[in-house]
């Protein structure tokens, strides 16, 4: 499908356009001296390209993005300017307008909005495939309104993710992990249909576990997705965890100063598993190292608190040192190879979590469908 998307290469020279550009700079800010500052500009520098490539050719170039969740109103504490400022640093000649979510239209899909936010450009480009899956107005609209193609980033990573499902490279893993079934239920059915093998962890594998008649103590599970976790778990294509590292429950995290507790296959009542244990460990990393193809999507446990990042690490490493295809999705998966310094040692990253799942899920996107269909094209 990324094939089919439009390109910016059929448009030649570009001297006296406009362009706007819709990425995603959606990036984790702190505070540093006094003000908020980057501190992953990951999605920044990866539409630095694209900007490069519209300059050359005599684009006046302009970008948009949505930051954090104002959900319509203007809110200081999600102004875009750190983002701005670590734009101008790397590219100074890219202007970055003001947060599209400080205008009630663009979550509403409003038309009048998405004509006023392409008014006065030539050509349009969606390089923000991390927010594709959303049927926003600054992603719907402008393709019916000006020239418009997809950024090469995000034909990339359509083409890298549908490539998995379409012809993988044979044994395919799949790893998932995070907290909540409910976000990754749909996504499981698609790839126990499509995977020799889905490695499930992190919090969302205590719904499986307790289909297998084991006891998961006070760790978060869903009792409303049991029988379609056992229906997953009836394929024998998926795995999970053989043990656990946990605290008792409403111990603190951090700097507690509490050791971490090693369970078996089954926690006891008043405690809460929060990181796979080192069977699991010597378990996935075999399942992984025999892989050809691997599909990573969420940590293995609270891989920020240094008592349980053992399971993400380990699995994060297996991945990386890997000689298969490997594809990684999803915030906390890249975060966690980037603090255990592994971004680099990956085929591929994804810039959009959410997307890469719904486009794995559904094979397609609102965003792909809009410049599919986009009466310019």
């Amino acid at each position: 499908m990324g094939d089919s998307l439009p390109s910016i290469d059929r448009w030649g020279s570009l001297a006296g356009k406009r362009v706007l550009v819709r990425v995603d700079f959606n990036t984790p800010v702190a505070e540093v001296g006094g003000r908020l500052e980057v501190t992953d500009d990951f999605r920044i520098r990866a539409a630095l390209p694209l900007f490069e490539t519209l300059r050359s050719r005599g684009a006046t170039v302009v970008a948009c993005t949505h930051f954090g969740r104002p959900r319509g109103r203007v809110v200081d504490e999600y102004r875009v300017e750190p983002v701005r400022r670590r734009l101008n640093e790397l590219c100074g000649e890219v202007e970055l307008l003001e947060n599209l979510r400080f205008h009630p239209g663009e979550e509403a899909n409003d038309p009048a909005f998405g004509a006023a936010l392409v008014a006065g450009f030539d050509y349009y480009v969606n390089e923000a495939f991390g927010a594709s899956h959303r049927a926003h107005a600054s992603i719907m609209i402008p393709p019916t309104l000006v020239p418009s193609a997809a950024g090469p980033n995000l034909r990339r990573e359509v083409s890298t993710i549908l490539s998995l499902l379409d012809a993988p490279a044979r044994p395919f893993v799949a790893i998932l992990g995070g907290a909540k079934v409910a976000d990754k239920l749909a996504i499981a059915a698609v790839l126990v249909d499509k995977a020799d093998t889905v490695i499930v962890g992190g919090a969302m594998a205590f719904t499986f576990e307790v289909t297998q008649g084991r006891t998961v103590g006070s760790s978060l599970f869903d009792g409303s997705y049991l029988d379609a976790c056992a229906t997953l778990m009836a394929t024998g294509r998926v795995a999970l965890p053989a043990d656990a590292l946990g605290l008792a429950s409403g111990a603190p995290f951090g700097d507690g100063g509490v050791e971490a507790l090693a369970f078996g296959a089954n926690i006891p009542d008043g405690f809460v598993g929060l990181d796979i244990g080192p069977a699991s460990i010597e378990q996935f990393v075999g399942v992984i190292e025999g892989a050809a193809t691997i599909l990573w999507n969420g940590p293995m446990g609270v891989f920020e608190d240094p008592r349980f990042a053992a399971g993400t690490e380990a699995v994060a490493r297996a991945v990386a040192r890997s000689h298969a295809v490997t594809v990684v999705g999803g915030g906390d998966s890249v975060a966690a190879l980037q603090s255990f310094g592994l971004d680099d040692e990956v085929s591929f990253v994804s810039t959009g979590g959410g997307a890469s799942l719904e486009l794995v899920e559904l094979g397609d996107l609102p965003g792909l469908r809009a410049l599919r269909e986009s009466p310019w094209t």
